[in-house]
C-alpha cells in the first residue's frame, strides 16, 4: 500500500485521499450488509457457472431485516462561490417605447418637452408628413432650411419607418426604426452642410386621458414619430485646392470654371460629387486624354465652421486623335469604323466622341460587347499635342435572326409574317433578309438588302424586291416591285429628330377593282415608276411608346403610270402629324391627323392599289379595312384622291400587373373623297376602348371599336391586335 501511494504521488496525492475515503466508508458498513453483497456476488457467479446458489452460500431467510442505510453527507460550496445571477432586463427598445409613451401622454395637449431623452419640440415649425408614421418639423424664420424640400424627399426615399409603415408592428419596433431614421436624418443634414444639427425624436398620435382616468392602451396604428430639427449654422467652403490643375496653363481658368464651387459657398456633398464629374468631363473634352481626378477630401473645422476641400487632379498632357484600329478587320474594318466615328485624325481629343463611337458600334447590332481604349503613340512636346490611337476590341454577336409576327383584325383577318436575316452577310454591315407573309388578304415573298452607315454615318442604302398578291373588298392586285434608295433612319439607341428618305420604285401590277371583280372582268396591267420622297421631324420622347412631344412627316411621290398603252402622270402627297401630352402621372393624351391628296390624273387612270382608302386598325377603328370612302354601284369601296383622318385617345395606366396594363378609350374619324381636296361629306366616326400590355419590346395593343354612323354592310364591332401604339 505504501509503495502504491508513493508511486501514485504519495500520501497527499488525490489518489491517496480517495483511497483513504473508501476505507473510512467501508468501516461504517455493518457486517450483515457485506454478507448480503457477498451473497449477490455469489448468485451472479452461480448464474454464470450454472451451479445452484445453495452450493455456494447459505440461503438467506426471507424475513431477515434489511440493514439501515448509512448516513452520508456532501459538502455544499459556500455562498461566496456561487456565480452572480443577473436579473432579466426588458428589450431596451421596449423600455424606451414605454417611456416615450408615458412622456407623450403626459405632454398632451401642449407640453413642449418630452421624457425618454428624446428632445424638445419646435414651438413654430413647418411640418412635412412622410408616409403614415413620420412627421418632419423644420424651423421657420431665420433658422429655416433652404433645402427643406430636398431633405424631406431624400429622407422619404431611405426612411425605415416609411418603408414598413404598412406592416403590423409593435411599439418597440417603431422606436427601433425611429432611432435608425434619426441617425439617417442627421447624416442627411450633414450632406447639406449642417454639421452641428440636432434632431429630436418624439412620439405622437395619442389622445390625452380624461381627468382622473388612467391612460389606456396605445393604438400602434395611430402612432406618429416626429423629428424636430435644429440645424444650427450651415458650414461653408474654406480653401479649395485642385492638385496639379494649374499645370494646364492657359486652360486652367476654363477648367476651374467647370468646377462650380467656390470659397464661401454652402457645403453640399452632392454638389461636390457632381462638380468632380463636371471637372473630369471638362478635362476629357479639352484634350486631356489621360487626366485623373481623385476622390475629394473635405476637412471640417468646427471652430471656423468651414470645410477645406482638396480635389487631387493629375491632368497629364493634351492629345489629338490618330488612327482607329479594329481588332477584327474582316468583320468591321478600321476603315468602316473611321466612317462611323464623328472625329477625324488630327482632331483634338474629346472623350465624348470616344463614348459616341462606342454607342454607335453597339447600335449596329453586330457586337455583343465592345471596348474602346486610347493608346498613346507620341507624347506632348513643347506645347505640341501628343497623339493617341483608338483601339476597338469587338466581340461579335449572333448575326442570324428568325422572326415572326401574328396579327388579327376583324376587317383584315389573320396575318402571319416570318423572316430570316443575316445582319453581316456582306461585310461590313451588309444585311440580307428573306421574308414572307401569309394572310387572309395578303400573301408576299421578298428579299431585302441593306447597308448601314453607307458612305457616311447614319446613311442607309436599301434595295427591296418582292412579289405580292392582295385580295380585298376594294381591289385585287398581283404585284412585282423593285425599290432602291437612301435614307437616314432613327434607332432606339439614337433617336434622331430629323430623318429623310429618297429613292426609286419600279413595279408591274395586274389589278381590278370591286366592280370588275363582281363582273368577272379581266385585270388591267399597270407599269408604274415613282420617286418616293419622305422627310420627317420627331420631337417625341420614345419611338414605341411616346408620352410627350410631337411628330410631323411629309411624303411625296411623283409617279408615271402606263396601262393599255395610255400614260398618266400624277403626284401623291401625304402629311402625318401626331401630338402627345401628359395629363397627370398615369394619363397620356395623344392626337393624330393625316391628310392626303393625289393630283394630275383622273381616278380611273390611277391603279386601285395606289389610291387612298380609310378604315381599319391603323386608320379609323370600328370600321373594316379600307371600308371608308367612295363606293361603286354594288356598294363596294372604290378608293379616292383625297384622304382625311383624325384620332384622339387617352392612354390611362391602371396599376394592374405592376403598371403594365393601360386602358385606352379612343375616337377616330376619317373620310375619302374622289376630288383632290377633302369635302367631309361622308365623314365616318368610330369609338371604342383598347388595352395595352407593356413589354420590354413595346406595348401589345388590343382595340375594340364600333362605328357611330355605319354604312350598309359595316360590322358593328371591330377587333384589332398588333404590336405598338396605334400611332
Amino acid at each position: 500500500m505504501i509503495a502504491a501511494l508513493m508511486l501514485l504521488g504519495g500520501p497527499g496525492s488525490a489518489f491517496a485521499q480517495s483511497l483513504q475515503a473508501d476505507q473510512e466508508l467501508e468501516a461504517l458498513i455493518p457486517d450483515s450488509a457485506v454478507q448480503n453483497a457477498d451473497a449477490w456476488a455469489i448468485d451472479t457467479d452461480a448464474a454464470r457457472t450454472g451451479a445452484p446458489p445453495e452450493t455456494l452460500i447459505e440461503e438467506i431467510e426471507a424475513d431477515t431485516a434489511m440493514p439501515d442505510i448509512p448516513g452520508m453527507t456532501i459538502a455544499w460550496p459556500d455562498g461566496s462561490e456561487l456565480p452572480t445571477i443577473e436579473p432579466l432586463s426588458p428589450d431596451p427598445d421596449i423600455d424606451v417605447a414605454e417611456q416615450s409613451t408615458e412622456a407623450a401622454v403626459d405632454a398632451l395637449p401642449g407640453q413642449e418637452e418630452t421624457d425618454a431623452g428624446v428632445g424638445t419640440k419646435l414651438a413654430d415649425a413647418d411640418i412635412e408628413r412622410v408616409g403614415k408614421q413620420v412627421e418632419l418639423a423644420f424651423p421657420r424664420g431665420t433658422d429655416a432650411i433652404p433645402d427643406q424640400g430636398a431633405i424631406a424627399e431624400r429622407f422619404a426615399g431611405l426612411s425605415a419607418l416609411k418603408s414598413f409603415d404598412d406592416d403590423e408592428d409593435n411599439l418597440a419596433q417603431i422606436v427601433r426604426r425611429a432611432r435608425t431614421d434619426r441617425e439617417l436624418l442627421v447624416n442627411i443634414l450633414r450632406i447639406y452642410g449642417y454639421y452641428d444639427a440636432q434632431v429630436y425624436q418624439s412620439l405622437g398620435g395619442f389622445s390625452a386621458p380624461a381627468d382622473g382616468e388612467a391612460a389606456g392602451p396605445i393604438d400602434v396604428e395611430k402612432v406618429v414619430v416626429r423629428f424636430d430639427m435644429q440645424p444650427g449654422p450651415q458650414y461653408r467652403f474654406g480653401a479649395i485646392g485642385f492638385g496639379d490643375l494649374a499645370a494646364t496653363g492657359n486652360d486652367f481658368q476654363s477648367l476651374r470654371g467647370a468646377f462650380k464651387l467656390n470659397t464661401g459657398d454652402a457645403i453640399n456633398s452632392d454638389r461636390i460629387v457632381a462638380e468632380r464629374l463636371n471637372l473630369q468631363g471638362a478635362l476629357g473634352e479639352t484634350g486631356y486624354a489621360f487626366a485623373k481626378v481623385g476622390e475629394p477630401d473635405l476637412l471640417i473645422d468646427h471652430e471656423r465652421r468651414e470645410g477645406d476641400l482638396n480635389v487631387p487632379v493629375t491632368p497629364g498632357g493634351v492629345y489629338s486623335f490618330g488612327r482607329i484600329v479594329s481588332s477584327r478587320e474582316n468583320f468591321l474594318s478600321s476603315r468602316h469604323l473611321d466612317r462611323i466615328a464623328r472625329f477625324d485624325g488630327g482632331d483634338l481629343y474629346k472623350r465624348s466622341e470616344v463614348d459616341d463611337l462606342r454607342q454607335a458600334i453597339l447600335a449596329t447590332g453586330l457586337v455583343s460587347s465592345v471596348t474602346v481604349e486610347t493608346r498613346e503613340v507620341t507624347k506632348p512636346v513643347a506645347g505640341t499635342p501628343g497623339t493617341v490611337d483608338v483601339d476597338v476590341t469587338l466581340t461579335p454577336a449572333p448575326l442570324r435572326t428568325i422572326a415572326g409576327l401574328i396579327g388579327y383584325s376583324s376587317g383584315e383577318g389573320f396575318r402571319v409574317e416570318a423572316s430570316w436575316e443575316h445582319r453581316n452577310f456582306f461585310p461590313p454591315e451588309g444585311m440580307l433578309r428573306v421574308r414572307g407573309v401569309a394572310g387572309t388578304q395578303e400573301q408576299l415573298a421578298g428579299v431585302t438588302f441593306r447597308r448601314n452607315n453607307f458612305l457616311k454615318r447614319d446613311l442607309i442604302l436599301n434595295a427591296d424586291l418582292y412579289a405580292r398578291n392582295q385580295v380585298s373588298d376594294a381591289f385585287e392586285a398581283r404585284t412585282v416591285s423593285l425599290t432602291a434608295g437612301l435614307e437616314r433612319q432613327t434607332t432606339l439607341l439614337f433617336q434622331k429628330p430629323w430623318i429623310f428618305a429618297g429613292g426609286i420604285e419600279i413595279l408591274a401590277t395586274s389589278e381590278r377593282d370591286a366592280s370588275a371583280i363582281r363582273a368577272n372582268e379581266p385585270r388591267t396591267t399597270y407599269f408604274i415608276g415613282a420617286l418616293p420622297l419622305r422627310g420627317a421631324y420627331d420631337g417625341s420622347d420614345s419611338l414605341l411608346d411616346p408620352t410627350r412631344g410631337f411628330r410631323i412627316g411629309l411624303r411625296a411621290s411623283p409617279e408615271i403610270s402606263v396601262q393599255n398603252g395610255q400614260k398618266s402622270t400624277y403626284g401623291k402627297v401625304q402629311l402625318d402629324a401626331s401630338y402627345y401630352q401628359r395629363a397627370g402621372e398615369s394619363v397620356v393624351v395623344a392626337g393624330r391627323v393625316r391628310l392626303g391628296t393625289i393630283t394630275g390624273a383622273p381616278i380611273d387612270n390611277i391603279a386601285p392599289s395606289r389610291r387612298f382608302y380609310a378604315g381599319g386598325g391603323g386608320s379609323v377603328r370600328g370600321y373594316g379595312f379600307q371600308q371608308i370612302g367612295p363606293r361603286d354601284a354594288l356598294n363596294e369601296p372604290s378608293g379616292g384622291r383625297a384622304l382625311t383622318e383624325f384620332s384622339l385617345e387617352a392612354r390611362v395606366k391602371t396599376g394592374l400587373l405592376g403598371g403594365a396594363v393601360s386602358v385606352v378609350p379612343f375616337v377616330d374619324a376619317g373620310a375619302v373623297d374622289t376630288t383632290t381636296t377633302p369635302r367631309f361629306q361622308d365623314l365616318k366616326i368610330g369609338v371604342g376602348v383598347g388595352i395595352r400590355y407593356q413589354t420590354n419590346f413595346g406595348p401589345i395593343r388590343i382595340d375594340l371599336g364600333t362605328p357611330l354612323n355605319p354604312s350598309p354592310g359595316d360590322s358593328r364591332i371591330g377587333v384589332y391586335v398588333a404590336l405598338g401604339q396605334a400611332f
